[in-house]
């Protein structure tokens, strides 16, 4: 247990600050989004910090928010903005490891190699500044040795703490969560609450000291459940395949500096095309819908387009990505300098299953790739690259040498 690193990262007022993102004039101004604006007794999805000072909480009506902050700004939800939002904080975790797995739309477990405390909580400093300056969302992160560590950690502590960490583990917990009332306890509901209150169970430490028989007595499974939770026992794994097939593979780059030709944003380009190649490969799956996203700034305006297009028969092949991710780019970009690039694979299907053609076979290619797969893993990313890579334009060699864009 002890050899696990866990981070649980929260979104801070995800809906509300992504609205802030789409509308800058509000950026410092009282801002909630709702059900429903147009009607006063709508209930309150989200709120700024801006907002929350003035007393404004999630899931009150609009009408008492209003009461507390008149000149309050009420904006309506965009879920699937939000949802492709979570989707792109997931793929740039895959950054620091496969390990992700998606709690909510706004919370997201990541596991990551053992590595002494202080390290994780700097590593988790870097994710917390890189969501902030790239994606332009601010989260707090639990750090744990299980998940259910990290996600008290996160609820109870780092909303707290100066920095937005917290850590929570066997060393600390009897010191900082046991002292805490029963009903803060991870999936401890009013219910529950109240019938453990009953039993004479007031805080968390009193229940992970209670004797265990008598809990299983009362509540069979669900109470070793209870005692676990309380002393921090979680075995489960951080699997993205928890809740819900994987529905898109894709990687995401951040320029160094303004890419302004053709000749440089292809050499990106394809490097990227080959590592979503790669890891559908992993993933042993193939993809129909290949998207490619670019923000570049112009005068100070950031600009920005999102585009795909549906392939005739699903790939992972790196060359027909990048053939059509290009295809796309040029047909789009008005010639704004570029400063990130990403690339996606949608329409996931089993690799197992390929529909087979006369006149045509990809048998070596698919060796070939199987091949390079095989002396990335055992020898490193850098490898086997394509020449262009080894040009001024191109980031493999330096991003090889780095986990999640940080140097080893």
């Amino acid at each position: 247990m002890e050899n696990r690193i866990i981070f649980l990262i929260d979104m801070q007022s995800f809906y509300a600050n992504l609205e802030k993102l789409a509308h800058p004039l509000l950026t410092d101004k009282p801002v909630v989004v709702a059900g429903d604006p147009s009607i006063r007794s709508g209930v309150i999805l989200a709120a700024c910090p801006t907002a929350k000072s003035y007393g404004i909480q999630t899931a009150e009506p609009i009408w008492q928010a209003q009461n507390k902050c008149p000149h309050v700004h009420i904006l309506k939800p965009h879920m699937q903005f939000y949802v492709n939002v979570s989707v792109t904080i997931s793929s740039f975790l895959e950054q620091y490891s496969a390990a992700v797995e998606p709690y909510s739309i706004d919370e997201v477990f990541l596991e990551l190699p053992a590595m002494e405390q202080g390290k994780a909580e700097q590593l988790a400093q870097h994710i917390k500044q890189r969501l902030l300056r790239e994606i332009g969302v601010q989260a707090r992160i639990g750090i744990g040795t299980t998940k259910v560590y990290a996600k008290m950690a996160c609820d109870h502590f780092a909303k707290e703490s100066r920095t937005g960490t917290a850590v929570l583990n066997d060393a600390n917990a009897a010191e900082l969560l046991w002292p805490l009332p029963i009903g803060r306890l991870f999936s401890v509901g009013n219910r529950m609450e109240t019938h453990l209150l009953n039993m004479g169970i007031r805080t968390i430490g009193q229940l992970a000291r209670h004797p265990l028989y008598d809990l299983k007595k009362r509540w069979g499974i669900n109470g070793e459940l209870l005692w676990q939770t309380a002393r921090g026992y979680d075995t489960s794994p951080v699997s993205p395949s928890t809740h819900q097939k994987r529905k898109s593979i894709g990687h995401h780059m951040t320029l160094p500096r303004d890419y302004y030709h053709w000749s440089e944003i292809k050499v990106v380009l394809r490097e990227l095309s080959e590592e979503v190649s790669r890891r559908s490969r992993q993933h042993t799956s193939l993809g129909q819908v290949v998207s490619i996203g670019a923000v570049g700034q112009e005068y100070g305006f950031k600009r920005s387009f999102h585009r795909q297009q549906r392939l005739f028969e699903p790939t992972n092949s790196g060359r027909v990505i990048f053939e059509t991710a290009s295809a796309l780019f040029k047909e789009y970009w008005d010639g704004t300098p570029i400063r990130s690039l990403g690339i996606s694979l949608s329409s996931l299907q089993p690799a197992h299953y390929k529909q087979l053609s006369l006149f045509d076979t990809d048998e070596d290619l698919d060796s070939l790739y199987h091949t390079i797969d095989q002396l990335k893993d055992k020898y490193g990313m850098d490898a086997v690259l394509h020449a262009s890579s080894l040009s001024p334009a191109g980031q493999a060699m330096i991003r090889a040498k780095k986990i999640g864009g940080h140097y080893k």
